[in-house]
């Protein structure tokens, strides 16, 4: 694939606790991640979690089980670490992943950062955020109107490191020509919504980056903005 990383602090934060990942070879694994737990404690959390991901072997072709192994492994190591350190409890992290095959990509994912697929001028969220607010839209108890300003919106109910055990989301979606995906922070869709969005994927990916990110800076950038933009070739 074709990919094109962005990050940016935003205006209110005074660190980027966001982190990205793009790897090399012929299956390579991308992420964004949005660390939580603290100034210092989600920068941490955040990098220990691509770290682990990057560790994949991508002269393989994705494997489900070595996908769910990387976020367990990061899980452990997040937890591990601010149970020695106490002055990083609390800390945890998001966790967006996409392994890429030859016919299809794998999915992994914790928390409420985003993957979308952006398919023959349709756009689709394939990920499900694991948040208070998205366990309300789902239940429908919250419109997805309400949810945009719904009071505690950015409380995650499942995150990489805050607990012992995790359960990740593992999916397989096949590969197609044109096809475009985007990984993302919240930070962007506190400010970008699925018709931005959908309008920013049909430019190319530079110009769609950079309007989706000024997108989120005018809107108030209160949170750190990442988005990964990846594009299968025609």
């Amino acid at each position: 694939m074709i990919a094109l990383g962005r990050t940016d602090t935003g205006k209110v934060r005074p660190s980027n606790q966001d982190a990205l990942l793009e790897t090399a070879g012929p299956y390579p694994v991308f992420a964004v991640a949005d660390g939580m737990g603290g100034h210092r404690g989600g920068n941490i959390a955040s990098a220990m979690a691509v770290d682990c991901l990057s560790e994949i072997d991508t002269q393989q072709h994705p494997d489900e089980a070595k996908l769910k192994a990387a976020f367990d492994r990061a899980n452990r190591l997040i937890w591990e670490r601010q149970r020695r350190d106490m002055s990083l409890s609390g800390m945890g992290t998001t966790l967006t992943a996409l392994w890429e095959g030859d016919d299809h990509v794998l999915l992994g994912h914790v928390g409420d950062s985003r993957a979308y697929l952006f398919r023959e001028g349709t756009l689709r969220q394939v990920s499900a955020d694991h948040s208070l607010v998205g366990e309300l839209m789902r239940t429908g108890v919250l419109s997805a109107e309400d949810a945009r300003t719904y009071p505690y919106r950015n409380i995650v109910t499942r995150a990489v490191g805050t607990d012992q055990a995790l359960e990740s989301d593992i999916a397989r979606e096949d590969k197609r020509p044109g096809d475009r995906w985007m990984l993302c922070s919240d930070g962007l869709t506190e400010y970008a919504d699925g018709e931005a969005i959908a309008q920013a994927l049909r430019l190319p990916l530079d110009e769609a980056a950079e309007q989706l990110m000024a997108l989120a800076l005018s809107g108030g950038g209160r949170d750190n903005i990442t988005m990964l933009l990846l594009e299968v070739p025609k």
